[in-house]
């Protein structure tokens, strides 16, 4: 029988630009099937949860306009389970929200905070991961995170570096944003420093108290709609209220300031699937290391390309090596593999000559 004091907020708000054109600002990447598996991320992260959390403890946080989306793709979900923002305020306000909420509904609430649009291998090594963090947090009032063991000196993630014990959980020494390549090999090399994944786990008692003692405007504008929560005065409150909180985040808010912060170093093979590299890393090879999702294709003297496009598209290349080949409904992107970067770039010269 699951726990009926475990949750789970899923955090799914984000536009996913540097998966365009395959993500839009109407349909972002966590309601596609981005490796051709039969279910979007956002369904693979609620099914993964579901393993160990009860479905309605499980809470969405989206942006209002993605409601409709939500909801065709996890059709059991009611409207309670939808945190609803009306406004983007980075992660902070809407982590206090589901907090309070969840905390209104129940005081002896353990909750995990995660994106909706990581890729985990070993399901069940993440899960029992969870549950060890779950267990910690319901002994003592701290602010839990998971730490991904590093295989590589990567400039895309944040660091945490950790205290060494022979404890399985460690003590955060402190939190390092995205470093340079040579710093990133020293984090390495010194063997206590972790990629920073995103994900939290506390209970609701405890990230409350963090909120009011550390961002006390935020924490006073979401705690007077305190009545309001699981009401039908919710909608209205979150709607009024919701712009006037401060835009920032909960790493530099809460977890960077905090005192009671720990890390669990877990290895579950995680993947952000932040980037179009990031996804053909993780997607199976044909011959000269090439990656297809849907097309039919034939290389010649080609290698290293990820290739994506509509169902039973024909693509034919020759010539053409470590390339990003996206087709979408009238959209094809060809960019190298090395220049994916910019594609943030190219989204906003589209925009800015209204070619989409």
């Amino acid at each position: 029988m699951k726990n009926k004091n475990y949750y789970a907020v899923i955090m799914a708000g984000g536009i996913g630009s540097r998966f365009w054109p395959m993500s839009t600002e109407e349909y972002p990447k966590q309601f596609h099937d981005m490796l051709g598996v039969g279910s979007s991320l956002l369904q693979k992260t609620f099914a993964r949860f579901h393993n160990l959390i009860p479905s309605e403890n499980i809470f969405i946080s989206t942006n209002t306009r993605y409601k409709s989306l939500v909801k065709q793709q996890l059709k059991k979900i009611t409207d309670q389970q939808l945190l609803l923002e009306p406004a983007m305020r980075n992660t902070a306000p809407c982590i206090l929200y589901a907090a309070l909420k969840i905390y209104h509904q129940n005081p002896d609430a353990i909750m995990i905070i995660a994106p909706s649009d990581h890729w985990i291998d070993d399901e069940t090594r993440f899960i029992n991961n969870v549950e060890a963090c779950f267990k910690a947090c319901q002994e003592a009032p701290i602010l839990m995170t998971m730490g991904i063991l590093p295989n590589s000196p990567n400039t895309g993630y944040g660091y945490i570096q950790f205290e060494n014990s022979t404890n399985a959980i460690k003590k955060v020494k402190n939190f390092t944003e995205k470093p340079d390549l040579e710093m990133a090999k020293i984090f390495i090399k010194s063997g206590d420093y972790l990629w920073n994944a995103g994900i939290f786990i506390w209970s609701a008692k405890a990230i409350i108290e963090a909120f009011s003692n550390l961002l006390p405007e935020l924490h006073a504008l979401f705690y007077k709609g305190m009545a309001c929560y699981n009401t039908d005065k919710e909608a209205d409150f979150i709607t009024s209220n919701y712009q006037k909180a401060q835009n920032i985040s909960i790493d530099y808010g809460i977890m960077e300031s905090s005192k009671n912060v720990f890390v669990l170093p877990v290895d579950f093979g995680w993947n952000d699937l932040g980037t179009w590299n990031s996804l053909y890393q993780k997607l199976p090879k044909q011959a000269q290391e090439n990656a297809v999702i849907n097309a039919k294709t034939i290389f010649r003297e080609a290698s290293g390309n990820l290739v994506r496009t509509t169902k039973n598209k024909l693509v034919v290349i020759q010539g053409l090596n470590d390339f990003i080949v996206v087709e979408k409904e009238g959209v094809l992107l060809i960019c190298p593999r090395s220049k994916e970067q910019d594609i943030k770039q190219i989204v906003a010269q589209v925009k800015q000559n209204k070619l989409e």
